[in-house]
Order: C-alpha cells, then sequence, then structure tokens
C-alpha cells in the first residue's frame, strides 16, 4: 500500500471516529453499546421501539432520507454466501442483461460437477457438458445461494476465481466499501469479510439492476434437469420484501441483507438491512435462524414507526 493511501485511509478512520463520537453525544435515542452511522442521520429509523439486533452488527437504510442507521462494532467480519451479491453485481456489470433476455451460454465444467456436495458445501446438481443461460447461473447461484454456480460463473467471465476476485475487490473500492475484503466468488471462505454498512453500498447498487431485483425477489423457480428451488430468505413471504440474500457458516454465524418496499406518503420508498454474525460460532442453521428472526423484528418495528411518522401519531 502506497503512504498516500494509507494516511488517506487513516483520515477517513479519524474523521468516522469523530462523527460518530458527535452523533453518540447528541442522540437521545441511541441504545447501549451503539455505534450510529455518520452523516445526515434519519430520524424515522431512529427509535427506542425499535428492536436492534443484541448480537452482532446491523445497518438500515431508507433511501432518500439520509445516511444508514447502524448498530453494533461496525468491524469487519466473515459474510458467508453474502459474497455472491458482489459477485452478481460484478457479472451484471460485465455482461448485463435485460429483464427479459438469457444471456449467452455457458456450458458446466468438470470442477462445477466435482463441487456438487463436496466438503458439506450449498451446492446444486450441475451435470458435466449441460448448459445454463447466465440468467440460469445466477438463479442457481442467488437463489438456493450454489456455491459452485458461483465459481462457475467467476471462471466463465475471468477464466479463474483468482482473477475474477480481481474485479471483486475493484468494484468494491468503486462503491466506497473500504471495510470490505473478497478473497473468493462464493463465500466459503472465512477470510471473505466486511461491515453492515459497507453491505448496504453494495445493495443500494445491485438493486438498481432489474435482472438482479427479479431473482432475489423470487422465492422459487424451476430448473430443467434440477427441479424446483426455494430461494433460502424465507422473509420473501412478507408483503412488501423484495429481497436480497441470506449468508450462513460457523465462523460467520448468520447474515441477511434484506430489501423491503414501504410506503411514504405517497411514495413506494426501498429500505434497505444488513444483519451480521448472529449466532457465530455456532451452527449455520442457528446463525441463519438467528439473522432471520432479528430482521424480521426489525422490518415490521420499522414499518410501524414509518406508519407513524406517515400518519403523525
Amino acid at each position: 500500500m502506497s503512504l498516500a493511501l494509507a494516511l488517506a485511509r487513516r483520515h477517513r478512520v479519524a474523521g468516522g471516529a469523530l462523527a460518530l463520537l458527535a452523533l453518540a453525544v447528541t442522540a437521545v435515542t441511541v441504545e447501549r453499546g451503539a455505534a450510529p452511522a455518520s452523516g445526515g442521520r434519519s430520524p424515522v429509523l431512529d427509535g427506542s421501539t425499535i428492536r436492534w439486533p443484541q448480537d452482532g452488527q446491523s445497518a438500515v437504510e431508507l433511501l432518500g432520507s439520509g445516511s444508514p442507521e447502524a448498530r453494533g462494532d461496525q468491524r469487519p467480519v466473515a459474510i458467508a454466501s453474502l459474497t455472491k451479491v458482489m459477485t452478481a453485481h460484478v457479472i451484471l456489470k460485465e455482461h448485463p442483461l435485460r429483464p427479459d433476455e438469457p444471456g449467452p451460454q455457458i456450458e458446466v465444467d468438470r470442477q462445477a460437477v466435482h463441487e456438487v456436495a463436496v466438503g458439506g458445501e450449498s451446492t446444486v446438481p450441475l451435470q458435466s457438458g449441460r448448459t445454463y443461460s447466465q440468467r440460469r447461473l445466477l438463479e442457481l447461484m442467488l437463489i438456493p445461494s450454489g456455491n459452485n454456480a458461483a465459481r462457475l460463473l467467476a471462471r466463465w467471465d475471468s477464466g479463474s476465481q483468482e482473477a475474477f476476485v480481481k474485479k471483486m475487490r475493484r468494484a468494491a473500492d468503486e462503491l466506497g466499501m473500504d471495510r470490505s475484503t473478497y478473497t473468493g466468488a462464493s463465500g466459503i471462505e472465512p477470510t471473505t469479510t466486511s461491515t453492515a454498512v459497507d453491505q448496504l453500498k453494495l445493495a443500494r447498487q445491485t438493486m438498481k439492476d432489474p435482472v438482479f431485483r427479479e431473482i432475489v425477489a423470487s422465492r422459487s423457480v424451476t430448473v430443467p434437469g434440477i427441479g424446483p428451488i426455494t430461494n433460502t430468505n424465507s422473509l420473501l413471504e412478507i408483503p412488501g420484501v423484495v429481497g436480497l440474500k441470506t449468508g450462513s457458516s460457523t465462523p460467520a454465524g448468520g447474515n441477511l441483507l434484506w430489501a423491503c418496499e414501504v410506503r411514504t406518503g405517497d411514495t413506494t420508498r426501498l429500505l434497505l438491512g444488513a444483519v451480521l454474525h448472529q449466532r457465530a460460532n455456532t451452527t449455520p442453521s442457528e446463525g441463519l435462524h438467528a439473522a432471520l428472526e432479528s430482521s424480521r423484528r426489525l422490518i415490521t418495528d420499522l414499518r410501524d414507526r414509518l406508519s407513524s411518522a406517515r400518519t403523525g401519531r
């Protein structure tokens, strides 16, 4: 790292710390141990009636209403399959699709087949020599969280996962995700780390893409040769929830990026949330359950708060 870059990053960290200190002094309803985000805050998202997760870290943002509101220590932690959101972002940036377009056909290689059901990973049953469209592989990566589909897309795009990771890192830099480190396309590596606030920067960008948005809002799809696949994000059963992505592992705990459409006045706006490091070092299923339940409470409380603000109660 160059001296100039190191000094710049040190300056950003120092500036952010001062901003957080100022907010902590002036805020009235910040909970014990809270670490609110810097910048213009949305008072609608800050309140004692909101049940913020006690574990890990979280952040929420109502688009168009100021900076994210954050809780918990915003230090980089393993994010597991939330990594696939960045993988999808890079793929769609390099190979844009229209909503009605399947994209180029991609042949399944031997490596993707070999990885099926290996090492307890989350994979999809790809068959050697079979071809799937770009969109279909994005669905297989994002809906049931297929690690082998993620790595296949990375090799198709860049020749190797290592080369693709360089693109992921560049994309993170472009989005200002300076507390994120990507080391693989699937998220199986515990060295891929980020923060809740950084993940909202990515969610804000990816939800602008209509193809990505359609995929992460799908409760299930049927894939020829594989059958029906169900989204790991059970919060899609809640009216208004339109995404986004789950991620869980023993070191990462449970992680969830979510997106919910809410009414504010006469406008429908997007409410984004990130809940990370729930029940870490237990089991992936226990962590994911905690992340889903924590997020469900957040969504319920935030919608109630927004409704109260709208009606003036």
